[in-house]
């Protein structure tokens, strides 16, 4: 998800036009029947993931949307006539069912080295989306994964081990984003629902399936956590307000639940938009604390990026009708920071699987001749300490504390 936001900031201020008295009714661009893998959804359970209510608040009931990530072919220890041979690489990709996550799934996919485990809350719609972008049926699986849900979260992770499936890379790409909501609503556990979401849901995803993805016999596995440019102060699209900022994360030590704490992670007022770029500097402190803490052990190369402005996303379904109408051509014109959907999945899943960028620790963004190179973190999205202390914090509100 998302990464259209650099000219969404640029815009006039007036296009953030807020509903008077109700939050917006968050369309998470991923909604699904509860199943496992495509090959056994059969024997799937049917239920929906539940979001709980706590005294008045809204809860979110609309669809997650999606990113997505993969890796390259492994080489078996296998010998076929005294020869290596390849298998496919397996990349669990959250948010496939649209926008950047599928055209990343269908960039990997084609390649004929990659099968793609489309993580989605919309089962049908996932399945209908890879058929739709010519995704052979043998190339991918589908399995629910509703991020805004914790058990919904345990429970995926533990379908995929049951599975019999090796994990070679694991991309983080699905996103909330509700840039004109008034007032906060509230994932299944009752955090608020962009931090919950997009990146409590994913660090305990990237947890649970951490150990999976140590085992991989894969030569390049993978941990990569989609960032924004939005959540970079040090660049001018971060720089528009309401700017990102997670203060002495108050808020996320309280649980960001409303009552006892406030709903944003800094303790200050709700803002729909800044909760978003305060997930996205959440997922880029992630990727660096994941990096520091085992890299070096385990050889796994944990990456985020920005792959550019993808003024045409689902991501934006939230805004006004105005500046949908008008943020295409603003990056395409004026910016000229304008990514195809298509484009940017093909960067993604150049992180994913090529040689070249297997570097860890590194935010990659690309050129105007897109060319990929390292680009700088601000201060804040770089803060070791803080990336430790979120870590702890995050640890504790998703249940993994000691």
């Amino acid at each position: 998800m998302p990464m259209a936001l650099q000219a969404a900031t640029l815009l006039p201020s007036t296009f953030f036009i807020p509903r008077e008295g109700k939050a917006m009714a968050a369309t998470l661009k991923d909604s699904t029947l509860f199943g496992v893998s495509l090959f056994d959804h059969s024997k799937s359970d049917s239920r929906f993931s539940s979001l709980k209510i706590k005294g008045e608040r809204k809860l979110w009931n609309g669809v997650v949307r999606a990113k997505t990530m993969v890796a390259d072919p492994g080489v078996t220890s296998g010998q076929v006539s005294g020869k290596k041979t390849l298998r496919k690489g397996t990349v669990v990709i959250t948010g496939a069912s649209s926008g950047l996550g599928l055209t990343t799934a269908k960039a990997l996919a084609e390649t004929g080295k990659w099968h793609v485990v489309m993580a989605c809350r919309n089962f049908l719609k996932a399945e209908r989306a890879a058929k739709s972008v010519g995704m052979r049926r043998e190339d991918f699986s589908i399995m629910h994964l509703d991020l805004a849900s914790l058990d919904s979260v345990r429970q995926f992770a533990e379908n995929f081990r049951r599975s019999g499936r090796p994990l070679d890379v694991l991309v983080c790409n699905a996103a909330v984003y509700l840039p004109t909501a008034k007032e906060p609503t509230f994932t299944a556990e009752g955090f608020e629902l962009s931090v919950g979401t997009n990146h409590l849901g994913h660090f305990l995803l990237s947890r649970l399936l951490f150990d999976h993805l140590k085992q991989s016999d894969y030569p390049s596995k993978r941990l990569i956590i989609v960032g924004s440019i939005t959540g970079n102060t040090n660049t001018l699209a971060g720089n528009v307000p309401p700017k990102a900022n997670l203060g002495d994360l108050r808020g996320l030590a309280g649980g960001l639940n409303g009552l006892n704490s406030s709903a944003m992670i800094d303790g200050g007022a709700f803002d729909g938009a800044k909760a978003y770029k305060d997930s996205k500097v959440c997922n880029m402190l992630t990727m660096q604390e994941f990096h520091r803490r085992y890299h070096q052990d385990t050889g796994i190369t944990f990456a985020s990026l920005y792959p550019g402005c993808i003024a045409t996303t689902g991501l934006f379904r939230e805004h006004i009708p105005l500046f949908r109408a008008l943020f295409p051509a603003f990056q395409k014109y004026v910016t000229k920071g304008y990514v195809s959907e298509e484009e940017a999945g093909k960067r993604l899943a150049q992180v994913v699987s090529d040689l070249s960028l297997t570097k860890s620790g590194v935010y990659w963004s690309w050129n105007k001749n897109s060319a990929s190179f390292e680009n700088q973190l601000s201060q804040e999205a770089s803060d070791a300490d803080k990336a430790r202390k979120m870590w702890e914090l995050s640890e504790k509100l998703v249940g993994l504390a000691a």
